[in-house]
């Protein structure tokens, strides 16, 4: 995947291959073809074969994945001047470096699987690999952050640590919170999220804030006039309610017209009340759901790519600084086997990337020197932009008193003594930012952002609704006009086009618009959310990739770039394979628990303990012949079709010969014979981690209010630049007096006239 985004973005990607090819080409085409579309393809016959010279002579960018069926080990001194990637389960060094791990050894391993599912049954994973779906653009953005500085660094990204981000800082807020992680199923906290309805499934989260009112208003009116008897909704006033302090009783007479009111209708009819209403209610899809979209076919989501009609072409729309469409698209299908010669590649990474001119010093963080200028609230923006603090680059913070990021709103209770400064949440994703407060009600203040975007910013990051931006005059046309090279990215839910842009949502309309909720749970049950909505993790990091990609590209030209990016489209995008099986193959693949239809067993098992398991899969025969004897099957299901047919009994086996046995010797002992297993990590168990303290994810820093704390690091390392946070995430106007005095020049007594004019709100 990380390949695949780097085409988009405009690079020359050739995949190197065995003569037998990569094995998806023969035992799932589908995944192939999504995931290579755009690429050219190499044969080499091995590791020496001196055919594979010229291109790693040439290669800006070389990708590998060590241990993984296909790779070959290649010595990175073969291609000296290259960012060399390494993407392993757990990281190139440490403890835990030589354990196997697909996606569900993976999502294990980051405390996501063991907080998504039922609390009766096994974590679960995404049937679809979620955990892929992470790594692939922090992989891409890891090798675009490795060509900004300028150097030929080795980059070593861990599987593992990349998902940790998809827990919203739980992990890291675990020892002062002792919140393990929980499964609730359909649920969000203490409210449901998941409905039933006519004909299928919608996602609306009954939880309050100031972004919620006017949706959970609008519904009130839509049960009422049905019909329903609902006093628990229509004598409330909702700018006060909380779901976090309302009772029981409460909550029970809220939820059950709301349900009423669901079943009555379909998915279709819902989310048609939702996009002329603005409730934010969006239906758990399945393919022939996203491909019926009006709102992705407006936004030419798909289009054909060589026999394919319908195929997922890029994850972000690109319009350069002179108004010329210039779309990242995938224009060829997967190449044929051996499609190019490697000794005609040039090197050609273009368009949107590209490596700079002139080396720079060593030993600087890779983004030392980049301002990007920052708007929006919520996670989904705040993680993409999180990435360049880590990595050295100045971000700051637009915010309001007025209209404060939510999450700080969300954090208000009784068990928050420090009001908006109390957000962990808040506070762990805008780790290393900068943060100052302007009224964008005020034309003062939107003067003196626009002289920040001319004077200082070389990027500006959005995630607003898309009326927002335009209202205050910020928008990218406006801004261009001042600033003709100006990068810009936009990245709200549905994007800046198409008739339901301005329908408004949160992560967990997007994990089910994009189909993340259709593929998440059992198949005898209602789907349940990813843990923590899984757009709100996946989209930041393609968002990164964009915006890192846009930088580089004015780094180069000197020309400015507007990238439009639908949070939706990257959930649909890395759902690539599944929405082909359906347009190829006419599958409507859907969540089946933690099975695969290419690995038997593969699961969760339960272990020695309260709620302890460990996620077991065998891949090859050998594997499960290995497993069977031990486990006291030994000759039983030889083949996987045998085991297809048994999964029952295998599993039922595999968990009474794991109930009494220790999870973390039981793990060690089927790795060191090389089989899967990896303990369902918690919360709590991330920090007695041997793998997470060698890779040192957690730093401690301390915040202006809340005290000393944890903050987490991201998923990869760059040999030759450090990169790290010093300082956590800021209060609000925390930086004002910088801000206005050194950046905008402006003199105490002119600050003080505008904080009382009501400019610095």
């Amino acid at each position: 995947m990380a390949g695949r985004i780097l085409a988009d973005l405009g690079a020359d990607v050739v995949k190197v291959e065995l003569p037998d090819g990569d094995p998806l080409r023969a035992v799932d085409p589908n995944r192939f073809l999504a995931s290579n579309a755009g690429k050219r393809s190499a044969v080499v016959t091995g590791s020496d074969d001196v055919t594979l010279d010229p291109l790693l002579r040439i290669a800006d960018v070389v990708i590998d994945t060590p241990g993984f069926p296909g790779t070959l080990e290649v010595d990175p001194g073969r291609a000296a001047d290259a960012v060399w990637v390494s993407v392993t389960p757990f990281g190139r060094t440490g403890p835990r470096a030589q354990w196997r791990a697909s996606d569900l050894g993976v999502m294990a391993a980051s405390g996501n699987m063991y907080c998504t599912g039922d609390p009766d049954r096994a974590p679960v994973r995404c049937t679809e690999p979620s955990g892929y779906a992470h790594v692939g653009p922090e992989t891409a953005f890891a090798a675009l952050t490795a060509l900004a500085s300028g150097q030929p660094h080795r980059v070593d990204v861990s599987m593992q640590e990349v998902v940790f981000v998809a827990n919203m800082a739980n992990p890291a807020s675990f020892p002062k919170s002792g919140f393990r992680g929980s499964r609730r199923g359909a649920n969000i906290g203490r409210t449901r999220e998941i409905w039933p309805c006519a004909d299928g499934f919608v996602s609306f989260g009954l939880r309050g804030g100031k972004a919620r009112v006017p949706s959970l208003q609008m519904l009130t009116r839509l049960v009422l006039a049905d019909g329903i008897h609902a006093p628990g909704l229509a004598d409330r006033d909702w700018t006060g309610f909380s779901h976090t302090t309302a009772s029981d009783e409460e909550l029970e007479a809220i939820e059950a017209p709301v349900a009423e009111y669901f079943a009555r209708h379909t998915m279709t009819e819902l989310y048609e009340i939702a996009c002329e209403t603005n409730l934010m209610l969006a239906p758990a899809n399945s393919p022939r759901e996203i491909y019926a979209s009006a709102q992705v076919a407006a936004r030419e989501f798909f289009g054909p790519v060589g026999d394919v009609a319908r195929f997922p072409r890029s994850f972000v729309a690109v319009r350069s600084a002179d108004d010329e469409a210039a779309p990242a698209r995938a224009s060829s299908p997967a190449p044929p086997l051996g499609d190019t010669d490697p000794s005609s590649v040039r090197s050609r990474f273009d368009d949107l990337s590209g490596k700079p001119t002139q080396r720079s010093e060593g030993g600087r963080p890779a983004w030392d020197g980049t301002r990007i200028l920052e708007f929006g609230s919520g996670a989904a923006g705040p993680i993409a932009t999180r990435y360049f603090a880590e990595h050295g680059a100045t971000v700051l913070r637009i915010e309001s008193k007025g209209r404060p990021d939510f999450l700080r709103v969300y954090a208000l209770g009784p068990n928050n003594p420090h009001g908006l400064e109390g957000s962990t949440m808040y506070d762990g994703l805008n780790v290393g930012k900068l943060n100052a407060t302007f009224n964008l009600k005020h034309p003062d203040a939107i003067a003196l952002v626009k002289r920040l975007v001319v004077e200082w910013a070389d990027a500006v990051a959005e995630n607003f609704a898309p009326r927002a931006m335009r209202g205050f005059g910020l928008d990218y046309d406006s801004l261009a006009e001042l600033k003709p090279d100006l990068v810009m990215i936009s990245a709200c839910l549905n994007g800046q086009t198409g008739p339901h842009r301005d329908y408004p949502g949160f992560g967990g309309q997007g994990a089910a618009l994009s189909g993340f909720n259709w593929n998440t749970g059992w198949p005898d049950r209602e789907p349940v959310g990813p843990h923590a909505t899984i757009t709100d993790s996946l989209a930041p990091r393609f968002v990164a990739s964009a915006l890192a990609a846009g930088l580089l590209y004015r780094r180069r030209t000197g020309r400015g770039v507007y990238l439009d990016l639908a949070q939706v489209e990257t959930g649909i995008y890395s759902l690539g394979s599944w929405l082909l099986d359906y347009e190829l193959d006419g599958v409507v693949g859907a969540r089946d628990g933690n099975r695969h239809e290419r690995a038997v067993p593969h699961g969760a098992f339960p272990c020695r303990g309260d709620d302890r398991w460990i996620a077991i899969a065998c891949w090859t025969d050998d594997e499960w012949a290995d497993l069977a004897r031990m486990i006291g099957r030994d000759g039983a299901w030889p083949t996987l079709a045998d085991r297809r047919a048994h999964v029952d009994e295998i599993e039922e086996a595999l968990a009474d010969w794991n109930m009494d046995r220790d999870r973390d010797e039981t793990a060690a002992l089927l790795q060191s014979r090389g089989i899967e297993a990896v303990p369902v990590e918690d919360f709590g168990d991330v920090h007695c981690d041997p793998q997470v303290a060698h890779r040192e994810h957690f730093v401690t820093l301390t915040h202006p209010v809340m005290g000393e704390g944890l903050y987490e690091r991201n998923g990869f390392r760059l040999s030759d630049a450090p990169s790290g946070y010093t300082r956590s995430g800021p209060t609000l106007g925390q930086d004002n007096d910088r801000v206005l005095g050194e950046l905008l020049g402006l003199s105490p007594g002119e600050q003080e006239r505008l904080a009382a004019e009501g400019v610095l709100d």
